[in-house]
């Protein structure tokens, strides 16, 4: 069944479902990796003030969002989220590609995010995506930080 799907920029007042959706989507980690991931602690009342977050509905069910952050010269992908009950319909894809229109539309050509190296379905997904490896680095407590990027054909 195909759901209209919709974005709109996430205000104060959507701290509660940011949080409660990233806590949800990263929640299959917590085994992999033995602790929370990154985004699942995050001060996400101070994080909305300081950096872009567009939430992706199906319908009026919040289904996804992806978390921004303009560094003047090129768009870092700080957190991409899908709901659990949403994973494996291409959602992740879409917030990836609204991020790439982000950039453009800022006049850059380069996106990048990092990921846990322990992450390897979102590793498969980004390198899909045309995203490439750049580094690894370990960065203590048995976590390699994966650093990806993509460079984004400039629009004539």
């Amino acid at each position: 069944m195909e759901f209209p799907k919709e974005f709109r920029r996430a205000t104060q007042a959507d701290v509660a479902a940011i949080r409660d959706l990233t806590r949800a989507a990263y929640a299959k980690w917590v085994p992999v990796i033995g602790r929370e991931p990154k985004p699942m602690g995050v001060d996400y009342e101070s994080a909305i003030r300081n950096h872009r977050f567009d939430l992706l509905y199906l319908g009026d069910v919040l289904a996804g969002l992806i978390e921004t952050v303009d560094e003047k010269n090129q768009l870092l992908i700080e957190n991409v989220a899908v709901s659990p009950e949403f994973q494996g319909l291409g959602l992740g894809s879409k917030l990836m590609a609204h991020a790439e229109e982000i950039a453009t539309s800022l006049g850059y050509d380069r996106v990048w995010l990092y990921t846990n190296q322990r992450f390897t379905d979102n590793i498969a997904l980004y390198r899909k995506l045309g995203y490439h490896i750049e580094r690894e680095e370990d960065v203590g407590g048995g976590t390699i930080k994966v650093d990806m990027s993509k460079t984004l054909s400039r629009q004539p």
